[in-house]
């Protein structure tokens, strides 16, 4: 005969527990669920998931909205299939939640869920599991991202356009400086022309001049972060010329990357850009002129220690110090 096997009185309160928030959950009244809902966020500890992943599927979209919510703090097989299916919830603020949630999954293992959803008709549940994938950084999203750069949404192709920056594959670089210069819509364009930073070599370099001509502005000040961050030599004319432009902005990120280029040919335009009367140009300009390191900025540098913006003043003495290190 089989000795009795023995309960704790901790294993005791804990079945009392889960079965005292089963019981609310089952409640009629929609409010309770909810709360009970709530309730378990407060304590909720692994053996509470299943409760959780059960009420996904409550007739309430405030309490299915609560359970997405909570569910963050789980990644489990079951709970992560759970969120997947809430993405299609007839409630739009219940799928944002679990959008939501799949966004903030850690464990690469997920991956195995969310990939063969990848190629969802819905651009909504695919854009979610293209954001989700990218997080979890896995080869396997490669291809899935690849096909979603053809997909007639735009939210889709930005999405998948994310995933492959993260994965920094070199087969992706093509497609993605095709819609870097061609997509029509701009979004998507300066998503492309940002991603184009993962390159390793000048190819991209016709891409990013491009773009730094492109209608829109906020693709032009992407093209001139990335030409920085590629340190590209062969684009120091062009970001010269974009200290011209007629966004801020854009000559902002232009006076960046030459300074993160130490163009001594950019010097003069700089000094010039040191005199705007927009104080974030005339601080980047100080930065950039630091960064380069020329001895012929020292005049104007000096004067620039008067410079009415405290922040300003702060980037001309950090400039002023470079330059004497260099010297």
């Amino acid at each position: 005969m089989s000795p009795p096997t023995h309960i704790s009185g901790k294993d005791l309160d804990e079945a009392d527990d889960i079965q005292a928030f089963r019981l609310r959950l089952q409640n009629p009244d929609d409010a309770i669920r909810r709360i009970a809902v709530l309730d378990l966020i407060d304590v909720a500890g692994d053996e509470h998931a299943p409760l959780l992943v059960d009420a996904l599927n409550d007739r309430c979209a405030q309490v299915r909205l609560e359970v997405a919510r909570a569910l963050e703090a789980f990644e489990s097989a079951a709970s992560v299939a759970g969120l997947i299916g809430l993405l299609s919830d007839k409630d739009s603020e219940v799928r944002d939640a679990a959008a939501h949630a799949l966004s903030e999954l850690k464990d690469p293992y997920s991956a195995l869920l969310l990939l063969p959803r990848a190629l969802d008709p819905h651009p909504f549940v695919r854009v979610a599991i293209l954001r989700a994938l990218r997080e979890l950084r896995v080869p396997e999203s490669l291809e899935p991202a690849l096909a979603a750069l053809a997909h007639t949404d735009a939210a889709v192709r930005r999405e998948a356009i994310s995933v492959l920056g993260y994965l920094k594959q070199v087969r992706a670089l093509a497609p993605i400086m095709q819609l870097a210069a061609n997509d029509i819509d701009p979004e998507v364009r300066r998503s492309a022309t940002g991603a184009l930073g993962f390159a390793t070599d000048e190819s991209v370099l016709p891409a990013l001049l491009a773009a730094l001509q492109d209608d829109v502005w906020q693709v032009r000040e992407e093209a001139a972060t990335t030409l920085g961050k590629l340190r590209l030599t062969a684009a120091i004319t062009d970001l010269i010329a974009a200290l011209n432009d007629s966004y801020w902005q854009v000559r902002l990120r232009a006076a960046r990357s030459l300074g993160r280029l130490r163009s001594v040919a950019a010097v003069i335009p700089l000094l010039q850009t040191l005199q705007h009367e927009i104080s974030n140009l005339r601080k980047e300009a100080a930065l950039a002129l630091g960064e380069i390191g020329d001895n012929a900025a020292l005049p104007a540098l000096l004067k620039a220690q008067q410079d009415g913006d405290p922040e300003v003043r702060k980037a001309v003495r950090l400039a002023l110090q470079q330059i004497s290190n260099g010297a």
